[in-house]
């Protein structure tokens, strides 16, 4: 069992080593002007430093450091272990607070970090009880710890949002760690824990400390790192749910930016005002109440990671809160209303993809006739056809050479569209607010007509009256 009185006094010297070295050393570089200003993509709007790293990071080794002594009972190999990594990251985040590195600089120091904390012994090497190669075991585990790392820079969005989130994931990890007798990972996580309680104090809305890049990376790789120490170096489905659980927020709006930004087309690691947190400040949350949800849902993700990592010998059990978790993750999107994820809910469920699978079908289909088709008499023909599919009111060809017209319905044309296939020569579709079933691709219409009618048989005659 874990000895708890020297741990919680050595988290609670670095509690109150936090609370009075931020205040200090805030003090300090917002005499330098060192602080992040207003901006565009951010919320605050004042100047407010951002070197919330450093009073945590002294704060830690500080309250790790008073873990020493034969009384403690922690395995202190482990400290060159989980810092080695940690000291890249921390050195990292705070050149860039002041220098704003390149994001190729600042991802290769962060592979070398995680590089660093493999071969201290960080490892992820087994799968069950199957043993992985070093060339599995070391990209699997420099992944993971790329992942938490970015997860927590990327959720520092709003006053005490990045810390609150690592607060309860440490909180979490300490809580599965004592009751699972994990010495190491308790006695790693709860300095942590107490540490972040002290910070916060100034951390939290409206606050006067931002954590920067030096907070927000360490935080995220010390997590990855509780999570392979958690893990004891064994990937199982109960240790990943737990990690994942733990990581809830951070490691959800990093999922979410992905898809979000890969079904717009646009770079994984481009800015924008969609995380979960902007989300929620777009529904007309103050900043205090946004953060307060989002500790909500950490929390619960702790709790139910603490819950199912004791109910290995009850797999009914397990199987109801993944069901219930799922249940809520997605009424949680569905109510953060992502219009990304409103359209493509419609074009997976509600028979739009069909539609548009139809449609552009249709149109393929019609451009194949067209290059078939040997003359404009039989290009006309295709056109009405298709023009009244689409329910479009009227159909028309105007070129020198001439006028054809085809009235496709008696209402009353609201709209129309012009294909110009030379300054002289356009085709001409009208329609009302009854014509739904227009081609979903304009453009690609535009290329299919103009590819269909070269100019040699652009030869226009009304037909003879009968």
């Amino acid at each position: 069992m874990v000895n708890l009185a020297p741990l919680i006094a050595a988290g609670g010297y670095g509690c109150v080593f936090s609370i009075a070295l931020t205040p200090i050393v805030r003090d300090v570089f917002r005499s330098y002007n060192v602080v992040d200003r207003p901006g565009r993509r951010k919320v605050h709007t004042y100047p407010i430093p951002r070197i919330g790293g450093i009073p945590i990071a002294i704060a830690y080794v500080f309250a790790l450091n008073a873990l020493r002594g034969p009384t403690a009972g922690f395995p202190l190999h482990w400290l060159q272990t989980l810092l080695s990594g940690t000291a890249i990251i921390f050195v990292t985040g705070l050149v860039d607070d002041f220098l704003n590195l390149k994001p190729r600089v600042k991802f290769g120091a962060q592979i070398v970090a995680a590089l660093v904390a493999y071969f201290n012994g960080l490892t992820l090497n087994h799968i069950g009880n199957t043993a992985l190669p070093v060339w599995i075991s070391l990209p699997l585990t420099v992944f993971w710890l790329l992942l938490t790392t970015n997860a927590l820079n990327l959720i520092d969005g709003l006053d005490g949002l990045c810390g609150g989130m690592a607060f309860w994931a440490a909180l979490t990890f300490f809580a599965v760690g004592f009751t699972h007798g994990n010495h190491t990972l308790a006695f790693t996580a709860l300095p942590l824990c107490l540490v972040l309680l002290g910070f916060l104090a100034f951390n939290f809305n409206p606050a006067t400390v931002f954590l920067g890049d030096s907070g927000a990376l360490t935080l995220g790789f010390l997590l990855g790192c509780y999570g392979i120490i958690w893990s004891r170096h064994q990937i199982t489905a109960g240790s990943l749910a737990v990690t994942l659980l733990a990581l809830t927020v951070p490691l959800l709006d990093l999922g979410l930016s992905i898809v979000r930004r890969t079904l717009r087309k646009r770079p994984i690691f481009s800015a924008d005002r969609g995380h979960i947190h902007h989300m929620l400040l777009q529904r007309g949350l103050s900043v205090r109440r946004a953060a307060l949800i989002l500790y909500a849902v950490a929390i619960t993700g702790g709790l139910a990671g603490l819950l199912l990592s004791h109910t290995g010998r009850y797999p009914v059990l397990r199987m109801v809160i993944g069901i219930v978790l799922v249940i809520l993750t997605f009424a949680g999107i569905r109510e953060l209303r992502y219009p990304e994820f409103e359209v493509a809910g419609r074009l997976l469920f509600r028979g739009e993809f069909q539609r548009i699978f139809a449609a552009k079908l249709r149109m393929k289909q019609l451009a194949q006739a067209l290059e078939r088709a040997g003359s404009a008499d039989e290009r006309w023909l295709l056109l009405v056809a298709a023009a009244g599919e689409w329910n479009c009111v009227a159909l028309k060809w105007i070129s020198p050479g001439g006028r054809r017209e085809e009235v496709l319905a008696s209402r009353t044309a609201l709209w129309s569209l012009a294909v110009h296939l030379s300054e002289t020569e356009t085709i001409q579709l009208e329609g009302d607010s009854q014509s739904a079933n227009l081609p979903p691709d304009l453009p690609e219409l535009s290329a299919i007509l103009n590819r269909s009618f070269p100019a040699e048989v652009r030869v226009l005659r009304q037909p003879a009256a009968s």
